[in-house]
């Protein structure tokens, strides 16, 4: 129940907007380390890079952790960006035959000024932080367009 209550309070205040750059983080159920395993991880990798070329979403940066995604996005035309995760989220459910995620995700727009490159480059640098590699080339589930 609190979980519902959570994931509500996640949505207050949403707008979504055409061609929005938006930092997302999607948690996965329980914080199970659903991604640690490679194809899974893969799967999901995959399905960022069709939203690319279905032009939902423009693919900045993103790093997969064993159990969330930080994902780096511009939101692409005539989509919202609820239904855009949502899509996401179901369809790696679906690939991967069970519950993958936690209700809802959190969300944060980037403003023009701010540097994404920068932005990029903390978010791929996120499995460093975290002791799971020592160089973040090791790492071989991130991307970044400027990297």
């Amino acid at each position: 129940m609190a979980q519902k209550a959570e994931s509500h309070r996640l949505r207050i205040g949403r707008h979504s907007q055409a061609g929005q750059v938006y930092l997302l983080t999607m948690v996965t159920l329980n914080r199970q380390a659903v991604f640690a395993e490679f194809q899974a991880a893969r799967c999901l990798i995959r399905t960022l890079h069709a939203e690319d070329r279905l032009g939902r979403a423009r693919t900045w940066a993103y790093v997969l952790m064993p159990d969330h995604l930080h994902w780096l996005m511009q939101l692409g035309e005539h989509v919202n960006l609820s239904t855009c995760v949502q899509g996401v989220k179901s369809l790696v459910s679906r690939q991967l035959g069970q519950t993958v995620w936690q209700p809802g995700f959190h969300d944060r727009a980037m403003r023009q000024e701010e540097d994404l490159q920068a932005l990029a480059r903390y978010i791929v640098a996120n499995p460093l932080r975290a002791g799971l590699v020592k160089r973040v080339g090791d790492y071989p589930h991130w991307d970044a367009m400027w990297l």
